[in-house]
């Protein structure tokens, strides 16, 4: 799942799961239990991490997962499909865009309704996420070969590794 928090991806993970009787894992169900927070000084970094190398072993297993992470970073969105596609698995990238002033709302009333299961966001959050998120290129979304790892990295596991601290070498055999 691909977007920015408002966007739907929980709502369409959570469809897909059960359309498909399938494991959905979002962060965010987490986060909020264990660390009361959304941040939690790169404790997000560590949880994803150990819910890719879960996703990872569930793929292995012959099963299916979606993850609901929002990935706002191409190269995030790389990483996890050369995991998924080393453990044998078929990679689908669903993204989801609103409009800002509808998305913002949607974020909004979702932390009114649900605050277990999400962060309170100002608009300076909002802001800086627009700044920081990489929409999915035509490439991507046309789910064409994978390009190389980036620079120093031997491969997209590596770079992942470095990405997500917890996430160990894979055995991609």
């Amino acid at each position: 799942m691909v977007g920015l928090p408002g966007s739907g991806k929980t709502t369409v993970a959570k469809q897909i799961a059960a359309e498909r009787r399938i494991l959905r894992l979002t962060p965010d169900e987490w986060m909020a239990p264990l660390f009361q927070d959304g941040e939690a000084d790169g404790r997000r970094d560590i949880l994803e991490g150990r819910m890719i190398w879960t996703a990872h072993e569930v793929l292995r297993s012959g099963a299916s997962v979606v993850l609901d992470f929002g990935c706002w970073a191409s190269e995030e969105r790389y990483a996890i499909r050369s995991i998924a596609e080393t453990a044998g698995a078929a990679f689908e990238l669903r993204y989801l865009s609103l409009a800002e002033p509808e998305r913002r709302a949607r974020a909004s009333l979702r932390w009114r309704e649900g605050p277990e299961s999400t962060f309170p966001m100002t608009d300076m959050d909002h802001d800086r996420f627009l700044a920081l998120f990489q929409p999915p290129t035509a490439d991507e979304l046309a789910d064409t070969p994978l390009p190389p790892a980036p620079a120093g990295f031997e491969s997209w596991q590596q770079w992942a590794s470095e990405r997500w601290p917890t996430l160990p070498r894979l055995d991609l055999k």
